[in-house]
């Protein structure tokens, strides 16, 4: 786990970019925040990083969008959502359980349970310093992203 600090629109879109260019195809990456975190903001740079062209929108009412990048990636939001039973309706499992691409899902927090097995987790909270500040810890579930987290970390900390 690490804790990374951005002060403003443009750092978390840096920190994002830094992000985009280590992500490997096959990782699922939960971001948790408040509303106006800056999750959004977040999956539009990295998504730019992986060569996705035209604009990058949370799904919040279709649930989830595709683009097409470097490779493909599957944004979820689950804020509307209200049971599980609704995650199987969208093709949650059949995206998350071996994801081809990149699978990146807002508001994981609300089925913890029905996550995969493996995931990078980033959580983001206003730190109060200012208005723009913003504190990003990064975790993974599972044995899968332990050596990417422990990569990331140096990575971003030297280019950060």
């Amino acid at each position: 786990m690490f804790t990374c600090m951005t002060s403003s629109p443009e750092e978390t879109v840096h920190l994002a970019e830094l992000v985009g260019q280590k992500i490997r195809e096959g990782t699922v990456l939960c971001l948790e925040g408040d509303l106006g975190a800056g999750k959004t903001l977040f999956v539009q740079s990295l998504a730019h990083t992986l060569g996705v062209e035209g604009e990058v929108t949370s799904p919040t009412f279709n649930l989830m969008n595709v683009y097409e990048g470097i490779c493909r990636i599957y944004h979820f939001d689950l804020y509307r959502l209200e049971t599980e039973e609704e995650l199987e309706d969208i093709g949650f499992y059949e995206y998350t359980e071996e994801p081809e691409g990149i699978v990146v899902i807002e508001w994981p927090d609300k089925f913890p349970e029905s996550l995969p097995e493996d995931y990078v987790k980033i959580s983001i909270e206003r730190t109060g310093e200012t208005e723009n500040s913003r504190r990003f810890m990064f975790s993974s579930a599972g044995e899968k992203n332990q050596e990417f987290i422990k990569e990331l970390e140096t990575f971003v900390h030297t280019s950060h």
